[in-house]
C-alpha cells in the first residue's frame, strides 16, 4: 500500500544532487529531467564579468537570464591566419546561437555585397530560446559574413563585416 503522507510530486534529493553534480561537472548553468508529469529543473547563478549591454531597437523584451561567463573572442596566433579586414565588424552582444534566415526555408538576411540600412536585421543570435535580430549599425554594404547558420557565437565574437 501507498504512504497516504507521501505526495506524487515528493522530490527524490538524490536525483537533485546528481543533477547538481552533473552541472559541475560539465560546466552547465542548468539542467532539467522530466519524468511524467513532475520537471525538475536545477540552475546555478554564473556571474558575467562583461558591460551590459542596451538592445534599444529590439523588438521585443529581453529577459535578463544568467549566462555562463564568455571570453572575448580570441585572436588568432598564427600570422598565418590573420587577415586584414577592412571595414565595421559587427559583434555578438551575447553569447547563443547566430542564425542567417528566419526559418530553414526563408532565405537569408543579408549575403555578401548586400546593400543594408541602418536597423536592418543581419542576422538572429538566439540566447535562452529568445531570438533576438542583431541590426546594422548604419547603412553600408555587406562585405562578409563571418559566422555560418546554426553557429555558436561568444558575447564580442565578430558576426558581419561592413563596407561603407
Amino acid at each position: 500500500m501507498a504512504d497516504p503522507k507521501k505526495n506524487e510530486y515528493d522530490i527524490d534529493a538524490t536525483l537533485v544532487r546528481q543533477l547538481a553534480d552533473i552541472l559541475n561537472d560539465t560546466d552547465l548553468t542548468e539542467i532539467e529531467v522530466e519524468r511524467g508529469e513532475l520537471r525538475v529543473r536545477v540552475a546555478r547563478e554564473v556571474t558575467v564579468s562583461a558591460a551590459p549591454v542596451a538592445y534599444a531597437a529590439a523588438p521585443a523584451p529581453v529577459a535578463a537570464a544568467p549566462v555562463a561567463a564568455a571570453a572575448p573572442a580570441a585572436m588568432a596566433s598564427d600570422p598565418a591566419t590573420i587577415v586584414a579586414r577592412s571595414g565595421e565588424e559587427v559583434k555578438s552582444p551575447m553569447v547563443g546561437t547566430a542564425y542567417l534566415q528566419a526559418s530553414p526555408e526563408a532565405p537569408k538576411f543579408v549575403q555578401p555585397g548586400d546593400k543594408v540600412k541602418k536597423g536592418q536585421t543581419l542576422l538572429i543570435v538566439e540566447a535562452m530560446k529568445t531570438m533576438n535580430p542583431i541590426q546594422a549599425p548604419r547603412d553600408g554594404v555587406v562585405a562578409e559574413v563571418l559566422v555560418g547558420d546554426a553557429q555558436p557565437v561568444e558575447f564580442g565574437e565578430p558576426l558581419v563585416l561592413l563596407e561603407a
